[in-house]
C-alpha cells in the first residue's frame, strides 16, 4: 500500500484489482463453460500459449491458462516475464492518478513469490489454512482436487506469507468473520496515514 500524500480523509484507490473490501471470487465454469469476461488477451499471451486459451470471443481463458502455467514452472515464468510488466506499468499509472486525499491498494496475488514486499509500505496478507485453500478452489471454484494441488505448491508457503505481511487478516472463518476484520485493518490504515501525513 502506498500513502502519496496526507490528508485528513482517505479514500481507497485500488490499483490492480479489488477495493478493500471483501468480494467472492466468480466460480470456476464447469468444463465446456464460458470464462468470466475479461478484458481482451494480450498478443504475447496468445503467442506465446496458442489460440487455444482463447474464449470464442477472444478473451482470455484465464482457468485454462492457469491450468497450463501452474502445472508448468516455465510456463509460469513466461507468463509472469509477459503479464507483470504490463500490471506494474498499469499500477504506477494509477498510483500516480492518486490524489492528496487517497491511499493506494495494490492487490498483488504473488507478492512473495516475486520478492516485491519492498515495493510497498504496508502489506497485509489474507490468510488461510491450507485445508481450507483446497476446500474453497475444488468446492467453490470447480477445480479438480489435483488442479487446485498443483495451484497451492506453486504459491508461496502459508508460512512464507505471514512472515513478509506487516497485518495479517484471518480467512478461514465465513465471509461474515472476514468484514469486520477487513474494516478494522482499513481504520488502521487510515489511523498510520494521518499519523505520517
Amino acid at each position: 500500500m502506498r500513502n502519496p500524500q496526507s490528508g485528513a480523509m482517505r479514500n481507497p484507490v485500488a490499483a490492480g484489482a479489488a477495493p478493500p473490501t471483501t468480494q467472492r471470487q466468480p466460480p470456476h465454469p464447469p468444463p465446456g463453460g464460458a470464462a468470466p469476461r475479461g478484458p481482451p488477451a494480450p498478443h504475447a499471451v496468445v503467442d506465446a500459449f496458442g489460440p487455444g486459451v482463447l474464449t470464442a470471443d477472444g478473451r482470455l481463458d484465464r482457468p485454462k491458462l492457469g491450468a497450463l502455467v501452474f502445472a508448468d514452472d516455465d510456463k509460469r515464468a513466461t507468463l509472469n516475464a509477459i503479464v507483470h510488466p504490463l500490471v506494474r506499468a498499469r499500477s504506477v499509472e494509477l498510483e500516480s492518478a492518486a490524489g492528496e486525499e487517497d491511499i493506494v491498494v495494490h492487490d498483488v496475488p504473488l507478492l512473495v513469490e516475486s520478492e516485491l514486499t519492498g515495493l510497498y509500505d504496508m502489506v497485509v496478507v489474507v490468510d488461510a489454512s491450507p485445508g481450507t485453500q483446497l476446500d474453497r478452489l475444488v468446492r467453490l471454484r470447480g477445480m479438480a482436487e489435483s488442479e487446485a494441488r498443483s495451484r497451492m505448491a506453486a504459491q508461496a508457503t502459508r508460512e512464507r506469507r505471514t512472515a513478509a505481511a506487516d497485518l495479517v487478516i484471518d480467512n478461514d472463518g465465513p465471509l461474515e468473520k472476514l468484514e469486520p476484520q477487513v474494516r478494522a485493518v482499513w481504520e488502521q490504515l487510515v489511523e498510520r496515514a494521518a499519523a505520517e501525513g
